[in-house]
């Protein structure tokens, strides 16, 4: 996946203005260490330093760290790195593994939870959020037969478990749940008839990267048509999320 950081800030912060939900479970301890997995371009990142002394943001894009350094570099309790979650460099580091809107992105959720659990400290915490079963489906239905009418193939790259079989891997990795549930947020996009648009663009920008450009916009076209009478309200679209959200220790 090849992340377009200004596009990403811009016109889909909202992943990080959610996020700001999880912020309430973790414990105000300045001496502990956090591990932001998958930070993006660090703006959570940065409200995590009311939270501890020290932070560790990683993230598998180049471009994301560049953007997150650059966002703040006047901020001393924060280093970045590129790093793949399923290749963790970390042993019993850190006191809070916290991670918004990232794991759906990974396939291999028990190598995850593995590394996880190796990079905390005894007692340490998990806290996260991302796709439930279910997220994106209209979206990601209707872009699957959009590409088909257009003569291409459309793979899910994207992974959403239920409740049930995640819960299943944190039991399997020694974690204890405190908390694990599913639920709906529909989430409305920016810049009314062109938000779906610019989400399609920057979430299937892999898959549309193979497609020409006339065909591309084509394939947007009917996927909105699809979606409009579910997502359209009108003035804007809701997009069809749903998210897990978990709170666990090791």
């Amino acid at each position: 996946m090849e992340w377009n950081a200004v596009l990403y800030d811009n016109k889909h912060d909202f992943v990080a203005e959610y996020g700001k939900d999880l912020l309430e479970f973790i414990p105000k301890d300045k001496k502990q260490v956090i591990l932001d997995l998958g930070c993006g371009t660090g703006t959570l990142t940065a409200k995590l330093t009311d939270f501890c002394n020290q932070i560790i943001g990683v993230d598998s894009s180049q471009t994301m760290i560049a953007k997150a350094r650059e966002n703040l570099k006047n901020i001393e309790n924060i280093k970045f790195q590129v790093c793949n979650a399923l290749d963790l460099p970390f042993e019993q580091e850190f006191d809070v593994v916290f991670s918004n809107a990232v794991f759906h992105w990974i396939a291999n959720h028990d190598m995850l939870l593995k590394n996880i659990y190796y990079a905390l400290k005894p007692t340490g915490l998990l806290i996260c959020e991302f796709g439930a079963n279910g997220n994106i489906a209209i979206i990601e239905n209707a872009f699957a037969k959009a590409c088909k009418d257009f003569g291409y193939d459309y793979q899910s790259k994207f992974h959403f478990p239920t409740v049930e079989n995640f819960r299943n891997l944190l039991e399997n990795h020694k974690f204890m749940i405190n908390k694990i549930y599913d639920f709906d947020r529909p989430t409305v996009l920016k810049d009314g008839q062109q938000g779906l648009n610019h989400w399609i663009k920057q979430f299937f920008a892999s898959e549309l990267k193979a497609i020409p450009e006339t065909i591309q916009a084509m394939i947007i076209r009917k996927t909105e048509d699809l979606t409009r009478k579910k997502l359209w309200n009108g003035k804007e679209w809701i997009a069809d999320y749903r998210r897990l959200r978990v709170i666990a220790n090791k």
